[in-house]
C-alpha cells in the first residue's frame, strides 16, 4: 500500500513499497516506460540509493530507491501536485 508524505518545505513524496529491492525499483520503472511512456532523462546510482529523473504530464519528478526506505516517487521542490498521488495509485495497481 503506498503513502505520502509532505516535506516541511511543501514538496510531497509518495512512497509506492518501502520493504523492497533493486528488482521491484526495475519492475516499477519498466511499468512506467513501457505503459506511460516516461522518459528517464537522467539517473543518478550509487551503492545504497538511485535516483531517476523524469517528466509526468510536464511535471519534473523523480523515481528514487534505497535499501533502507524502499521505492519512492518525489518532486524536488514545490507544491504538491496530484500527479504525484495519480502516478503512485496507477503503479500500486499494476505492481503488487
Amino acid at each position: 500500500m503506498s503513502y505520502e508524505l509532505q516535506s516541511p518545505m511543501g514538496a510531497l513524496e509518495a512512497v509506492i513499497d518501502d520493504n523492497c529491492g533493486m528488482k521491484k525499483f526495475y519492475s516499477i520503472a519498466n511499468v512506467m516506460a513501457r505503459e506511460l511512456k516516461v522518459k528517464f532523462v537522467g539517473k543518478e546510482d550509487d551503492s545504497a540509493t538511485v535516483e531517476w529523473h523524469f517528466k509526468y504530464k510536464g511535471h519534473p519528478l523523480t523515481l528514487y530507491y534505497n535499501i533502507y526506505n524502499g521505492v519512492s516517487i518525489f518532486q524536488k521542490a514545490g507544491k504538491p501536485n496530484k500527479v504525484i498521488t495519480e502516478l503512485a495509485s496507477f503503479l500500486q495497481g499494476k505492481v503488487f
